[in-house]
């Protein structure tokens, strides 16, 4: 449903700080899925929050009351359109080193892995996994013709799905549109210069999110997955060698 009022500043402060009704909430997410832009903007702002919230599960073990105290006016201050996305960061990373890497002490390493560990991988996440499998077994077998050929604007109009912008030096070797639970998915076949296999996928869920990078491990393969809007995406590799959070990153900025 379309909103009826304005969507201004403080509707997409509150949908940031999760105080909107749910009414209001589905009216943000259609205006945020209609502007790209403002929706990335709402996506680093999630992300921060995130990662101060996981600096201060901490507290009672580590940092100086008053950069705790600190933490949590930043916190509480991070809004859309007061703070630039950068200084938002930089601001989140000095936050962290006060507090004496809080999080790091407390959960390991502070990666999109360990904040996504505490709840379930999306559906399409297995969807991506399978394809991959799909894909690695259709190499094998020589009467399989691989459709090398690909074109993201030719994709983006058989299925509403917009691919990000590859490294130069990943080679797309096969491209398929595969049946999925969640309607047409894409499942790209990619080739990294020192010949370790990627599969990228991407699907339309039927639900509108922004979703930072998490991570899995499935059936002796790894996946990097995130959401942009309507389509969700997952890199996928067998386990160990590429660093698949970060490519995964670097994939998701390129659709902005």
């Amino acid at each position: 449903m379309k909103a009826v009022d304005p969507i201004i500043d403080t509707d997409l402060d509150a949908y940031v700080d999760g105080e909107l009704d749910v009414a209001r909430r589905i009216q943000v997410e259609s205006y945020l899925s209609e502007n790209p832009d403002i929706a990335a903007k709402v996506m680093a702002d999630l992300s921060i929050k995130g990662e101060l919230r996981l600096a201060l599960a901490g507290e009672n073990a580590f940092g100086r009351i008053e950069t705790r105290d600190a933490a949590r006016r930043l916190e509480r201050g991070l809004s859309y359109g007061r703070i630039l996305h950068t200084v938002q960061r930089i601001a989140a990373v000095t936050v962290l080193v006060a507090a004496g890497w809080v999080a790091h002490t407390t959960f390991g390493a502070f990666t999109a892995t360990e904040v996504a560990a505490s709840t379930p991988a999306p559906a399409y996440v297995e969807d991506a996994v399978r394809a991959y499998q799909t894909a690695q077994l259709r190499q094998t077998v020589p009467s399989q013709t691989a459709a090398p050929h690909y074109n993201a604007d030719d994709i983006r109009a058989a299925t509403a799905i917009t691919m990000p912008e590859l490294p130069k030096d990943w080679k797309v070797s096969d491209v398929q549109i595969f049946p999925s639970a969640f309607g047409p998915s894409v499942e790209m076949a990619i080739q990294e210069a020192n010949g370790k296999q990627l599969s990228l996928f991407a699907v339309r869920p039927g639900a509108f999110a922004v979703q930072p990078v998490g991570h899995l491990a499935l059936d002796n393969t790894e996946a990097a997955y995130w959401q942009i809007g309507e389509v969700a995406y997952a890199l996928v590799a067998g386990d160990g060698g590429l660093n698949l959070d970060r490519a995964a990153e670097g994939l998701a900025r390129s659709l902005y």
